[in-house]
């Protein structure tokens, strides 16, 4: 029988939480390597991630259940004194884009947007297989995005729709800090929970994959 090592995506105590409750044999607290967690706080009291993290708190305490993810996102800026705001769209999501730069400009943001095909690249140019040009000719360029939002001195990037890969490497060259807005799934109509959500009726075969596809 395959076994699979345990951790807190198979726990339902949360009891890390609040501290009470029942913890399970597999927590992950107790199972921590030396040192783990005071790398972690000394690294959270540095004098840039701190402030990061005490606004963050702050943002969620005031708006919890209050605030949309937009208003969130907002305040956060706010808070930390960011003006210049990067957008890093998909072009598939431009028309969402363009209500979220509306909003940010109306509330005194600059903003800065590039969307994945700037630089009109053709796909084959970096080796990407010929037959991926069936669903459009350019490549994504999620580098370019970064490097051209960081060129700008963008103080805060949102994300989105950016496809998966893609948003990895934009996280990797971005300098500013980065969130995410969108996630792009087109099936879902760009809610991907809805997956998790509906594991056990309507998404039922994702525990069934195909064989080839097993590790």
């Amino acid at each position: 029988m395959e076994t699979h090592e345990l951790s807190c995506a198979d726990c339902g105590s949360k009891a890390c939480s609040s501290g009470m409750g029942t913890f399970p044999p597999f927590c992950t607290t107790s199972a921590l390597e030396p040192g783990e967690l005071d790398e972690a706080l000394s690294l959270s009291t540095q004098e840039e991630n701190q402030r990061v993290l005490q606004t963050a708190a702050q943002v969620e305490y005031e708006g919890y259940c209050k605030w949309t993810r937009v208003e969130e996102i907002m305040q956060f800026a706010r808070r930390m004194g960011f003006q210049k705001i990067g957008i890093a769209t998909c072009v598939g999501l431009l028309k969402e884009s363009h209500a979220l730069a509306r909003i940010l400009r109306a509330n005194g943001f600059q903003v800065y947007s590039i969307a994945c095909k700037a630089g009109m690249t053709d796909k084959t140019a970096i080796g990407i297989d010929e037959a991926c040009k069936q669903v459009g000719a350019n490549m994504c360029n999620p580098i370019l995005q970064a490097k051209h939002l960081n060129r700008l001195g963008t103080e805060l990037n949102i994300v989105v729709g950016l496809c998966v890969g893609h948003d990895s490497m934009f996280y990797k060259y971005a300098e500013g800090l980065t969130t995410t807005l969108v996630t792009k799934d087109r099936v879902t109509g760009h809610n991907p929970a809805a997956v998790l959500y509906n594991l056990d009726s309507y998404y039922k075969r994702l525990l069934d994959p195909p064989k080839s596809e097993e590790a």
